[in-house]
Order: structure tokens, then sequence, then C-alpha cells
């Protein structure tokens, strides 16, 4: 009897207190992967939403495979997300954005996706609501630019970038090859501007920092009279640091005359250090913190049916080893 009355009151207990404890709705970022610090530092932004935000009815959620090289996992965490009836809205940091179209295809979602730092390709942007993060172009524009300033003359060069069907890096590239060559859209550079791509560039590193510096060593053993490295993700300096220093240590004087010339993606890890140290002629950084922060607000305006910009631009932070103590937005 005394058991039949407990599980009675504890009955009536967790229906009355039902509504104060309801799982709250999601707000879901995937990411690409959870080794990777950058994305880290988006989960930093998406957990202060959170402490903000306490009696909100929603709740930032972060999420993504274990491994950055993990596309289906991806995919499949993406589709998992998408079934599950406390999901309120995704934003999506694509790591294959052909292979990710066609999850949402397949998912035919009916709540609001979004992506944030990395975007689709521009033939399915109409999957998707906005684009959250950075001008990638811009980006990697900025990095040319960079190596433009220190070597005016020109010169071969080689970039390193991560994923070969991530849109958010191959567009970094591009901006780089129309800053370099005073062009646009050239899909390699021959003599353009008096820049050349050596043979065995682009080298696609899938977001490996070790493989990015063992890529690097490579191609400095087979063209000794390279002008520049441009590094469309910052992989080989946060991921792989200590090997980059033991690569390019023997060249700080070159780096520092601007005979030899590192323009780098992103600030984040040892990467200001590096820079400090005087091993990269630029890092042009993203603000991935505040992309984490951003998200949540930009799925609830979507929920609401308000309107939203797209895209949505965080802004750039560059650093030269005479800006490294300034650089960085606080």
């Amino acid at each position: 009897m005394k058991k039949v009355a407990l599980l009675a009151a504890v009955a009536a207990l967790s229906l009355g207190a039902s509504p104060a404890f309801a799982a709250k709705k999601q707000l879901v970022i995937v990411v690409k992967g959870l080794d990777n610090p950058f994305f880290e530092a988006i989960h930093q932004g998406c957990l202060k939403w959170n402490s903000e935000n306490a009696d909100s009815e929603y709740e930032c959620f972060y999420t993504g495979p274990a491994s950055t090289s993990d596309e289906a996992g991806e995919a499949q965490i993406l589709q998992d997300v998408l079934s599950k009836p406390d999901t309120a809205a995704v934003a999506i940091s694509p790591s294959n954005a052909p292979l990710i179209a066609n999850t949402l295809r397949s998912a035919a979602p009916t709540i609001p996706i979004m992506t944030v730092d990395a975007d689709l390709t521009k033939e399915d942007a109409g999957l998707r609501a906005t684009y959250l993060g950075t001008d990638n172009y811009l980006m990697g524009k900025r990095i040319g630019d960079y190596i433009k300033a220190a070597k005016p003359e020109g010169g071969t060069i080689c970039s390193i970038q991560g994923n070969a069907a991530a849109d958010n890096i191959l567009r970094r590239a591009q901006g780089m090859r129309d800053a370099l060559s005073g062009q646009e859209g050239l899909a390699a550079l021959a003599g353009e501007g008096g820049w050349t791509e050596v043979a065995g560039c682009p080298v696609f590193t899938n977001d490996d920092g070790a493989k990015g510096v063992q890529a690097m060593s490579d191609i400095l053993a087979a063209n000794p009279d390279l002008d520049a490295f441009g590094i469309m993700g910052g992989w080989p300096l946060f991921g792989a640091p200590q090997p980059y220093r033991d690569l390019f240590g023997p060249m700080k004087d070159r780096i520092a005359s601007n005979d030899f010339a590192i323009g780098a993606a992103d600030t984040i890890g040892e990467e200001v250090a590096l820079a400090r140290e005087g091993l990269v002629t630029a890092l042009v950084g993203q603000r991935p913190f505040e992309m984490g922060y951003l998200a949540p607000g930009v799925m609830i305006d979507l929920i609401e049916g308000k309107e939203v910009a797209d895209p949505v631009f965080t802004g750039l932070d560059e650093c030269t080893k005479d800006t490294v103590d300034t650089c960085i937005q606080k």
C-alpha cells in the first residue's frame, strides 16, 4: 500500500513539474569535427549564449563527428538531429558541401536551416536560409594582399588547403588567386601577376595539421626556389605548432626580409605566438567565438519568421609580427 501511495505521489509530482522541467527546444550547431580548436571556440560562444539565456525556451546544442575528416559522420549527425522532435533549428558547417546538400534534400526539413563558418555552394544556397560567418573570399583576398605586398614582383607559390569539397576553403583560395593575379576567376596561376603555382599544388590536407607541415616540407624539398605559401586554414600552425617551428625556424630571416612569404588563415591556438616569433608574414583570422554566440539568435529569428540578412558576416582580425599585441578583437 505504501509503495502504491509512493508511486502515485511521484507520478503526481512528475505531472505537476513537467512544464518546469520540460526539455528545451534545441538550436543545434553541427560542426565539421570536435578535434579542431577552431570549432571549440564556436562551442564556447554557444555556451556563453546558454549562460546568458538560461530562462529561454531554447538551448544551444553543439555537436559534430569526433574527427574533422569524417565527412560521412557529419552528414549522419545532421540526419540524426533533423529527425529529433526537439530540434527547432540547425546551423551546419559543411565539411563536404555537396554531401550536406544531398542530405538536406533527402531529409527535406521543415525547420529553419542555416550554415555557419562554411557555406553550401552557390547552386545549393536555396537549401538554407542564411550563412553566418566569415566572408571567405575576402579572407583569401587579404591573405593574397599580404603575400603580394611582401613580394610585389611575384614568384612561385603553393596553396595549402583542407577538404577539396569545402566551399569556404575554395572561396579563400579563389580570393588569394584574384589578389595575386589582378584577375578574377582563374583556376590556377600560371604567370598572371608574376605568380605561378608549382606542380603538386594545391595540397589538400583534410584539415590535418601534421599532414600540412609534412606537405610543405615535401613541396620545399621539390621546389627549393619556392617564394611563398598561402595557407587557407590554420591547421599546420595550430594543429602542429612545433613541427611548423622546426620547418620554418631556419627560414626566419628569409621571412623577415620578405624573401619568403607565408600568408595563413586564422588566429587561434599558437598561431599568434608564431606570428610574434616571425614565422609567418601575416595571419588573417576569423571570429569563431562570435559565430557560436550569434548563431542561436539568428536561428530564433528564423523560427519566428523575422527577416534575416543573407549572408551575416563576422569580421576579420589581421595580425603581423608588429601588430600581434593589438590585432585580436576582444
